[in-house]
């Protein structure tokens, strides 16, 4: 029993200087920083369990540094990223969401929509017209004609797992590990679904497919309501480059 306690030790020091060794001869490039991201947001084509992680190459820089400032201050609520985002400073999460925001990856084929063709009109109406008799703006109007977000804080909605946006409306719909600040525009917005819109909504959305026409993301979304601008403050509330010190 002592002698493989020790075979043990032996192989525990061995490993971590064979890690040492390659920490020490890895380049000091984001792409070799970043890393630990790619375990879960890789580029390929997630399934199961590993759909809720959503894709973030190509996201609007602003969009991911507001996300990544929020897991590390606790505005958001996910246990291993804040753990990961300990202690970073703003600027260096800025130049994180700059590397991803960069990154250009194929796009997975979109899945399959099984639905009667009376709910498959309704998530088109909703995605691009919205219920004006709810106070249901349409998602067009936020995340861009394309669906493909936009600039600097709105992100795309095209290529993302059915399963991770309908876990989304499920934790803005009744609140989850996973949410942003209060008063949170669409959490106000997703209660005012039926759970079978939001459903329908996410399978629409994953049934699309992401063009190369698609792909170039347009500008400030136009002017919002009053209403839901308020709602929507807490996103874009000290959005921004982190100022230099």
């Amino acid at each position: 029993m002592k002698r493989l306690f020790l075979i043990f030790l032996l192989f525990s020091a061995l490993a971590v200087g064979a890690s040492e060794i390659l920490a020490a001869n890895a380049p000091d490039t984001m792409e070799e920083r970043v890393k630990p991201c790619i375990v879960c947001h890789g580029p390929e084509d997630k399934k199961g369990r590993d759909a809720y992680y959503p894709r973030i190459a190509g996201k609007p820089q602003g969009y991911l540094f507001n996300q990544l400032r929020n897991f590390r201050d606790g505005r958001r609520l996910y246990r291993p990223m804040a753990v990961l985002l300990e202690g970073l400073p703003d600027q260096y999460l800025w130049e994180m969401a700059m590397y991803f925001a960069s990154l250009k990856q194929a796009f997975p084929p979109p899945e399959p929509m099984k639905a009667p063709p009376a709910e498959i009109e309704l998530a088109r109406k909703l995605v691009t017209q919205g219920d004006p008799a709810r106070n249901i703006p349409a998602c067009v109007d936020c995340h861009g004609k394309a669906l493909m977000g936009t600039t600097p804080f709105i992100p795309g909605l095209l290529g993302l797992p059915r399963i991770y946006i309908m876990a989304q409306f499920g934790n803005w719909q009744h609140g989850g590990l996973i949410r942003g600040q209060t008063p949170d525009c669409m959490s106000e917005i997703a209660k005012k679904l039926t759970a079978n819109e939001a459903n329908i909504i996410a399978a629409w959305l994953a049934a699309q497919p992401v063009s190369e026409a698609l792909l170039k993301r347009e500008g400030p979304a136009p002017k919002l309501s009053d209403e839901l601008a308020r709602r929507c403050a807490s996103i874009v509330l000290h959005s921004g480059q982190p100022q230099s010190q």
